[in-house]
């Protein structure tokens, strides 16, 4: 029969073995977020792969490698590189990758490079003064896409049995020297200047030739104008002349007779002429009466007679 101090012995005994049980316990609960995947090691050897949820582990027989699949960003650091015309450019560039969520992916993220994000960032910084530096540093600001494009190429090239997968790549900055920054500038500016007088020049010989074509239009209905209304009083003309030449030829060679007569008969002068002289037959014309015929004796002594 047991004695109440075995009792208590095995009851001790119990307790401690249940308190370290549960504790192990506690220590072995792994909670596995669904943006992260686990390897788990029993005694340095690979054992299984941890999904998202509970996992439980054997304190110190087990561990367990948790890795991030999210993108995530890392910053190449700014670096100083000789571009082709030998000046120096600052030029700093960001990658985004992200661990692939297969089992074998995330065993090649963490069994094949050592450290991921430092790696990337090295081989960024090589690659980077690879490209740049076959390119002029004008070049170099005005083929980014062609940069980040190379950049990309490479790095998916390199880090294929990584067990990652490189987004993308962005340029942030080159920054060349300071006094080549303020001579850039300048040339930017001039550039600037002489495309404002080129357009500026432009627009005043449209300008120009605008009021050129409009002065020309303006002269041409002038000139018009003026052949219309030439046209137009030659046609009046030409319709007098017709009139003239219809109504009235006969009248103007009486009055020109008259006007002959009336020159002659100035200052009171009498002048007798025989009854069939045409100034008689002029005046009686336009009289509207017949000459006197005279005897012929007497139209000869008259006709001779001149006071």
């Amino acid at each position: 029969m047991e004695t109440p101090n075995g009792l208590i012995q095995i009851y001790s005994v119990g307790f401690i073995v249940f308190l370290v049980t549960m504790v192990l316990f506690l220590f072995g609960i792994r909670i596995m977020r669904p943006t992260h995947r686990g390897l788990i090691e029993r005694l340095g050897k690979y054992h299984r792969f941890a999904e998202p949820g509970f996992h439980w582990i054997i304190p110190i027989v087990e561990s367990m490698h948790v890795e991030n699949i999210t993108e995530q960003m890392i910053d190449a650091e700014p670096q100083e590189i000789i571009t082709f015309d030998n000046l120096n450019a600052r030029v700093d560039a960001q990658v985004y990758f992200k661990v692939k969520t297969g089992e074998e992916s995330v065993k090649n993220s963490i069994y094949n490079v050592y450290n991921v994000q430092s790696q990337i960032v090295n081989l960024a910084r090589t690659t980077l003064r690879n490209i740049i530096g076959t390119l002029t540093l004008k070049s170099a600001n005005s083929e980014r896409g062609k940069i980040n494009d190379e950049l990309l190429k490479v790095l998916k090239n390199e880090t294929q049995n990584w067990g990652i997968e490189i987004v993308r790549t962005e340029l942030k900055e080159i920054d060349p020297p300071k006094d080549v920054q303020e001579t850039m500038n300048k040339v930017v500016k001039a550039e600037n200047e002489k495309i404002a007088a080129v357009d500026f020049a432009t627009a005043m010989e449209t300008t120009a030739d605008g009021t050129k074509r409009a002065e020309i239009k303006k002269a041409e209905g002038i000139k018009q104008a003026r052949i219309l209304e030439a046209e137009g009083e030659a046609e009046a003309i030409k319709l007098v002349n017709e009139a003239a030449n219809k109504y009235f030829t006969g009248n103007a060679q009486v009055l020109r007779k008259l006007e002959t007569v009336e020159t002659s008969l100035k200052n009171n002068t009498k002048v007798v002429l025989p009854s069939n002289a045409e100034l008689v037959n002029v005046i009686g014309e336009l009289a509207g009466t017949t000459p006197i015929k005279l005897s012929p004796q007497l139209a000869k002594n008259d006709g001779a007679s001149i006071n």
